[in-house]
């Protein structure tokens, strides 16, 4: 009895929820705050801050020019970065579609910034974000994830730092933002 009593709590234990996903390959990946990344399909390698006080993700990014094409709202922007996996500068131009606008609120008053979709590598998937373009050159990490791209990414330890390497090729899964909704925080 006592053994049959023991195998019984033991099974239990081990099938219960938190047990079995935390050995399922499809559970959510544990990221720290601080983690490395790759821009893709550029591929300069970057040390990411993972920020659940931030609702938008943001990319270092000088030189930002909305322009219009095709009747269409673009931006171009420069990205200069330190390249984390070469140790050298990198330094590229980008053109793309205006996504939407943010209207940001701080401290210092508001700022209205572009936004543009961005394939980023976390750990061996790509993920599509929404990024406001800003120089952050005077902050640590180039590029800061917020909320919303956290909440793809799956969970998040505040005591824990690189717990992945990005390893993306062009065979690595690709997952869509498909939140894309306007926020309280958004004025376009």
């Amino acid at each position: 009895m006592k053994k049959g009593l023991i195998a019984f709590i033991t099974a239990s234990l081990l099938s219960s929820t938190g047990l079995a996903m935390a050995k399922s390959p499809d559970s959510p990946k544990v990221f720290g705050w601080v983690e490395k990344s790759t821009l893709m399909p550029w591929g300069v390698e970057l040390k990411t801050k993972l920020d659940s006080g931030a609702l938008t993700s943001s990319l270092h990014a000088t030189d930002v020019e909305v322009y219009e094409k095709d009747g269409e709202d673009w931006v171009r922007f420069t990205v200069d970065v330190m390249d984390e996996a070469t140790g050298k500068k990198a330094e590229k131009t980008f053109e793309k579609p205006r996504y939407r606008k943010v209207l940001i609120r701080g401290a210092g008053g508001t700022e209205r910034r572009p936004v543009v979709l961005m394939k980023v590598c976390m750990g061996n998937t790509v993920y599509e974000e929404q990024f406001t373009l800003n120089d952050r050159s005077d902050m640590i990490y180039p590029i800061l994830l917020g909320r919303r791209t956290i909440s793809h990414l799956g969970y998040l330890d505040v005591t824990q730092t690189f717990q992945h390497s990005p390893q993306c090729d062009e065979n690595s899964p690709v997952k869509m933002d498909k939140d894309q909704q306007d926020d309280e925080d958004i004025n376009d």
